[in-house]
C-alpha cells in the first residue's frame, strides 16, 4: 500500500512549518498547544530544511542548557531530514522508520516541498488491523485443532490485550 492511499495522509491537517530563523519558543508554544511532536523546518518555496521534534528540545536544548527565547530553530533542528513521496510505501518506511529510529516523516512532492507528515502513531493504525486479522486466525486455527486449554488461550489474549494498551500509552 501506499502513503498516499492511506486516510491519514489525506484527513491529516497540514503541518506546521517554521523558518530556520525562527526561535524554538514559538515551536514549544505551537507545538503545546497544537499537541503535536515536530515542526517542520521549510524554505520559502516550502522545501525541507530540517525538523524539530520533542528530541530535539529535550537532547539539544535542554540538554546543552539553552534558553528557548534566544535560541534559532536552526541550532537546534534535525538537518539530515529523511523524506517520503505520496507514492512510496507504507511498509518500506515503517520499517525504516523503525530500524533508524526516527518517529516523524515528512512527504514531499518531487521538487522536496512539503506536503504533509506522517508520525509512527499514523503508522501504527495501518499494521493494527493486520495483527487482529493473523491473531484471529491463530486463535482460528488453534481452536479448531483442540491442542490449547481454554484457559491459556484467556490468558494469551489478556496479556495481548494489557501490551497493546501499554503500547498505545507510549503515544
Amino acid at each position: 500500500m501506499q502513503i498516499k492511499d492511506r486516510p491519514e495522509f489525506s484527513s491529516k491537517p497540514s503541518p506546521v512549518v517554521l523558518p530556520e530563523t525562527e526561535f524554538v519558543s514559538v515551536a514549544v508554544e505551537i507545538m503545546a498547544k497544537r499537541n503535536i511532536g515536530s515542526v517542520v523546518i521549510t524554505d520559502e518555496a516550502r522545501r525541507v530544511r530540517g525538523i524539530v521534534t520533542e528530541r530535539d528540545l529535550l537532547r539539544r536544548l535542554l540538554g546543552n542548557h539553552m534558553d528557548q527565547d534566544t535560541t534559532r530553530l536552526s541550532e537546534i533542528m534535525t538537518s539530515e531530514v529523511r523524506t517520503a513521496r505520496a507514492d512510496d510505501e507504507i511498509i518500506d518506511w515503517l520499517r525504516q522508520m523503525s530500524n533508524e529510529r526516527f518517529r516523524h516523516l515528512p512527504v514531499v512532492d518531487e521538487e522536496g516541498r512539503l506536503i504533509n507528515i506522517l508520525s509512527q502513531g499514523d503508522f501504527v493504525s495501518y499494521t493494527w488491523p493486520e495483527l487482529l486479522s493473523s491473531f484471529r486466525a491463530k486463535a482460528g486455527e488453534t481452536l479448531r485443532s483442540g491442542s490449547a486449554p481454554i484457559p491459556i488461550l484467556i490468558g494469551a489474549m489478556m496479556l495481548y490485550t494489557l501490551a497493546m494498551i501499554l503500547i498505545f500509552k507510549a503515544f
